[in-house]
C-alpha cells in the first residue's frame, strides 16, 4: 500500500519557500502577519509562556508539539490571526497549508468564579495585561480545567495537509504561534475565549462610597494652572496677570500719562516770535 506523502523539505528550503510566498503575497496586495521568533524562546512574557506551558502539559499533544516548535522557530507560520473563538493561519511545509483552530468560549459560571477569585487582587488593566500580579492570581488564572486556558476538549483544529494524525505539525506550529502572539498582544487571549478582561478588575472599586458632594473649588485644578504645571500653552487661555505685574503696569501707565502732561508744547513753525 502506498501513501501520498510529500517529499521531505529541509529547514533551509522551507525558509526559502516561506520568504518567496510572503514576498508574492505582499506583491499581490495581501496583508500577512507572520510569527517571528527572536532567539530560541518562543514566548518571553507571562501570558505567552503560560499558553505554551498549558498546551505542553497535555499528553494528547506531546508527540506532535516538538515538530511544531521547529516550524514556528523557522518562520514557517506565514500568517496568523486571532478572533473571537477562532485562529486562522497559513503555514509553509512542502507547500502552503491552511490551518484553523477553534476554541470554545469560557462558560459564564466558570468565568464568574475566576473573576470573583481574582478581581480584588488586580488593581488595573495595565497590571493585568503586563502579567504583574500575585502568585495566587497567576495560579488561579492558569489552573487546569477551571482557569482561563483551554484544555484539549475545548480545542478543535483542521489543516489542509494530507497528514492523517489528530494533530499535524502545522497545527502544532500554530498553537505555539498563538503563544508568541500573546507576548505582543495579551488581550487576544480574552478575545479567543470570548470573555472581557475588564471583568477581572471591575469589582476592585465596588464597595467604595460615592460622594454626593462636588469637589471643593480649591481642589479643582484650573486650565491656567494646568498650563503652568506642564509648561505648555493651552488654546483659548489667557493667563491672568499676577499682582506684581498688575501694579507695575498701573505705575507705567501713570508715569506715561504724567510725562505727556508736563512735556513742553512744540512751537508752531508758522507763528512768528
Amino acid at each position: 500500500m502506498f501513501y501520498d506523502w510529500k517529499p521531505y523539505v529541509s529547514v533551509a528550503e522551507r525558509k526559502r519557500k516561506a520568504e518567496r510566498e510572503f514576498a508574492k503575497s505582499k506583491k499581490n496586495g495581501a496583508t500577512m502577519t507572520p510569527v517571528v521568533i527572536a532567539g530560541r524562546a518562543i514566548a518571553t512574557t507571562f501570558w505567552g509562556k503560560a499558553w505554551c506551558q498549558n498546551i505542553e502539559r497535555y499528553s494528547d499533544y506531546a508527540n506532535r508539539l516538538p515538530r511544531g516548535r521547529s516550524y514556528v522557530r523557522n518562520r514557517a507560520v506565514l500568517d496568523l490571526h486571532i478572533a473571537d473563538g477562532v485562529v486562522k493561519a497559513l503555514v509553509m511545509g512542502s507547500r502552503r497549508y491552511q490551518v484553523e483552530i477553534t476554541v470554545t468560549a469560557v462558560p459564564q459560571a466558570h468565568w464568574n468564579a475566576v473573576c470573583k477569585d481574582c478581581s480584588d487582587a488586580i488593581d488595573s488593566l495595565v497590571e493585568l495585561l503586563q502579567g504583574r500580579f500575585s502568585e495566587h492570581v497567576m495560579e488561579r488564572i492558569c489552573r487546569p480545567g477551571t482557569g482561563l486556558f483551554p484544555i484539549p476538549k475545548d480545542i478543535t483544529f483542521a489543516c489542509s495537509c494530507p497528514d492523517w494524525a489528530s494533530m499535524c505539525k502545522h497545527v502544532a506550529a500554530v498553537l505555539y504561534g498563538i503563544g508568541a502572539r500573546l507576548d505582543e498582544q495579551p488581550q487576544l487571549l480574552f478575545m479567543l475565549r470570548n470573555v472581557d478582561e475588564k471583568d477581572l478588575i471591575a469589582k476592585a472599586g465596588k464597595g467604595l462610597p460615592l460622594s454626593s458632594q462636588s469637589p471643593k473649588t480649591r481642589r479643582v485644578l484650573k486650565d491656567t494652572e494646568l498650563a503652568d504645571v506642564f509648561g505648555i500653552e493651552m488654546a483659548g487661555i489667557t493667563k491672568p496677570l499676577t499682582k506684581q505685574k498688575a501694579a507695575r503696569k498701573i505705575r507705567q501707565k501713570s508715569t506715561t500719562k504724567s510725562a505727556k502732561k508736563n512735556a513742553p508744547k512744540a512751537r508752531n513753525p508758522r507763528v512768528k516770535a
